[in-house]
């Protein structure tokens, strides 16, 4: 059992969605409310030009089927009828924008909220897996900490405070909050990323919010080798996965909405129905 604050047996002990319980059906029609254009907003990364992170496989995308088939004498699947078809093989985490489940990183011998981290095994997990999330429907809560230094994107060792975060706006309960550091428009030439401090993951976790989101690649920081220079105890994915069963998703394009100017708007995510998946890739929305 973990010492330090978290929501370990507050939704039940059998508990594997953490604070996506949150999101009560009256929650969600309050945050059908923050759409006021109608507008819809992809918040994800192509995939094709997802940047390669250390230790995570390049996506991989060809077709199966195509015109040059056909061209080379291919029977059409009917009279007159021809299709092309492709294979896409990528990375549950780190090549494209992503959702991390509750089972994907842990300390000890539990995973989130005390299930047995032995559970975890080669076919997956058969806890906190991500079938386990559903859809999420949120207020979206945008903090584009570029913007407010003024900055078209962060240096690579800032760290964004709670300070920072609370002069921005102050979240509520099941809100899903959106960070922008502005890191993917330089991340070819910055092997270093900024990040959220472990203060800062810890004033959102009291704050209830649902989800964290995030254009870098891991929501905190990561030094030139892409590594964490955290321990333990300030790890986020600890603080916030482990500890607090508050779903991160990493990777986000968030340089549209930035330009709509808009701080709340409905927050629509759904991950692939992966059977004990440690993670997904997700397309976000943002409903303006």
């Amino acid at each position: 059992m973990v010492a330090e604050p978290n929501n370990w047996g507050r939704f039940g002990p059998e508990d594997q969605r953490g604070t996506l319980n949150l999101l009560t059906p009256d929650v969600v029609l309050r945050a059908l409310g923050a759409a006021r254009t109608g507008q819809v907003l992809s918040l994800a990364m192509p995939v094709k030009g997802a940047p390669r992170l250390r230790g995570r496989p390049a996506p991989q995308h060809f077709m199966s089927v195509d015109g040059g088939d056909y061209a080379a004498g291919a029977r059409p699947v009917g009279p007159g009828l021809r299709m092309a078809d492709d294979v896409l093989i990528v990375s549950s985490h780190g090549t494209t924008t992503h959702m991390d489940a509750l089972c994907h990183m842990w300390s000890g011998e539990e995973i989130y909220n005390g299930h047995p981290a032995a559970r975890v095994r080669s076919h997956g997990a058969a806890r906190c897996g991500i079938e386990q999330v559903g859809g999420v429907v949120a207020r979206g809560l945008f903090y584009d900490v570029a913007g407010y230094f003024g900055v078209d994107h962060l240096p690579p060792d800032h760290r964004i405070t709670p300070e920072v975060l609370a002069d921005i706006a102050e979240p509520e309960p099941g809100d899903a909050v959106v960070i922008r550091t502005g890191w993917p428009t330089v991340w070819d030439s910055s092997p270093g990323q900024p990040g959220l401090s472990a203060d800062a993951g810890r004033w959102l976790a009291r704050h209830d919010v649902s989800v964290v989101a995030c254009d870098n690649a891991a929501i905190e920081g990561l030094n030139d080798r892409q590594l964490s220079d955290e321990d333990l105890d300030d790890d986020l994915h600890l603080i916030l996965l482990h500890r607090h069963g508050v779903h991160l998703l990493e990777m986000l394009w968030l340089e549209e909405l930035a330009a709509a100017g808009r701080t709340d708007f409905v927050f629509v995510v759904a991950p692939l129905r992966i059977q004990g998946g440690t993670g997904s890739a997700v397309n976000p929305l943002a409903i303006l």
